[in-house]
């Protein structure tokens, strides 16, 4: 029980569960901030566009209301959400390539290395024997 519980520990305090954690709490505080901009700013703005206001928007079936104003708004703050997501993490990958861009990450380089025809170990490009198995390279290459 004692191996349970250190166990328990070691996967709990990880950092990628940290990362996680910290992720929900900012996702649950950001999808609040996009409902109250929905419900608080954009809903009454719609409202005085098209004329009505989507909360008071129902339809009744017998003694069952349908509140099909409140789906609309939720729709338009999933939407939204989605909008915001898509331009933070588009924003985030032009930074990520001009950080690439100016640290000369992702250029296309000339490989440095080569693999031994022979033992198969990787060997530095411009060797013509290999340290590892002494064979000597490109002499025994048929030509097609």
């Amino acid at each position: 029980m004692n191996n349970f519980f250190k166990e328990f520990k070691e996967f709990i305090t990880k950092g990628n569960i940290m990362d996680m954690a910290v992720g929900i709490v900012m996702g649950t505080a950001f999808v609040a901030i996009v409902t109250s901009l929905v419900e608080d700013i954009i809903s009454p703005l719609l409202g005085l566009i098209v004329g009505v206001n989507f909360s008071d928007l129902k339809g009744s079936v017998g003694d069952v209301t349908f509140t099909y104003g409140n789906f609309i708004m939720a729709v338009i703050n999933f939407l939204l959400i989605a909008l915001v997501m898509f331009l933070l993490i588009k924003g985030l990958m032009k930074m990520q390539q001009a950080r690439d861009k100016m640290t000369g990450k992702n250029r296309d380089e000339a490989p440095t290395t080569k693999v031994c025809e022979f033992c198969k170990t990787e060997i530095d490009i411009e060797a013509t024997r290999c340290p590892n198995c002494t064979s000597q390279l490109g002499v025994f290459k048929e030509e097609v």
